[in-house]
């Protein structure tokens, strides 16, 4: 599939990020926020089907492909990439917006949900667990805990140099394509490798994890626990519509637990696919979007 054209946007939270657009610039927008570890090209399906109602907006966010990458584990915490989120729409004159996310993307989501819902319309989760109901089966659920170890893996420092010394296109075939499908990622793997060979841009990926208030476990570990899991926990404003590839091997289906008491307004989407869903089956999550916004 043809790449998108990017233009280059300096944000006055301090980074570059590029990002594409499509659409009615004069349209309602939605802002479409991709994860680890990937770029705008998580869309890359769905973008030309959105820009026929809406103003899509598609960043690469902070740490990815070629935007800023500013040094420092501090400078990826949740309140950053929010902080971009909002900045971006403002650059485009959008107080309000349809939000998208899967994976990181929809740890921000989630977050620039909860903590701005006046900037909020309507919100749109891939793959990517409400942060309340993560923690809490990161603790009570210990298949959950163990599909997440692979989260402390990649807060040690020291996985920068080894993945420098395999290289990322060996880092690409052991780890990355061994949890996709093979036959829809291989035409993609230039454009990852690409993106993933630009200075800094591994250890920028990787300081999401590392940055992240998320306690993970170890699987002997009995931690002590949060009072926050125990206690209520403030209910979204606006309508949510999840969307969920049922063979995520990460991200378990228990994270779809409670959500109904989280989010008064919920329609959930199950999809037969693993956690890459946006473009395993594109086709599902476009016509789930479409039919949600009523467009």
């Amino acid at each position: 599939m043809a790449g998108f054209e990017l233009q280059r946007i300096a944000l006055p939270t301090g980074v570059e990020l590029d990002v594409v657009t499509a659409g009615d610039p004069t349209a309602p927008a939605i802002i479409l926020l991709h994860g680890f570890p990937e770029s705008h090209r998580t869309w890359r399906h769905q973008i030309p089907e959105l820009a026929k109602t809406h103003f899509v907006i598609a960043p690469d966010q902070r740490g990815f492909a070629r935007s800023s990458k500013p040094e420092g584990v501090e400078n990826y915490t949740a309140d950053k990439p929010v902080a971009d989120l909002l900045a971006l729409a403002t650059h485009f004159g959008k107080d309000c917006f349809v939000l998208v996310g899967h994976d990181w993307g929809g740890a921000i989501a989630w977050m620039a949900a909860l903590q701005h819902p006046d900037r909020i319309e309507r919100l749109i989760i891939v793959n990517a667990p409400h942060p309340f109901v993560f923690q809490k089966s990161l603790y009570d659920d210990m298949d959950q805990r163990a599909a997440s170890q692979y989260i402390r893996a990649f807060r040690n420092p020291a996985l920068d140099a080894q993945i420098a010394a395999m290289g990322v296109d060996r880092f690409f075939d052991t780890t990355f394509a061994k949890h996709t499908d093979p036959d829809l990622i291989a035409p993609e793997r230039a454009a990852y490798l690409d993106e993933w060979s630009q200075p800094g841009a591994m250890t920028a990926m990787l300081n999401w994890y590392r940055a992240s208030a998320i306690v993970v476990p170890a699987m002997d570990e009995t931690p002590d626990r949060p009072a926050f899991l125990d206690a209520p926990f403030p209910p979204l404003r606006m309508p949510v519509l999840v969307i969920w590839g049922m063979r995520d091997t990460a991200l378990l289906p228990v994270q779809l637990e409670g959500l109904d008491a989280l989010i008064p307004d919920l329609t959930l989407m199950k999809i037969d696919a693993g956690h890459f869903v946006p473009w395993e089956e594109p086709a599902p999550v476009t016509d789930a979007m479409r039919e949600w916004l009523g467009i």
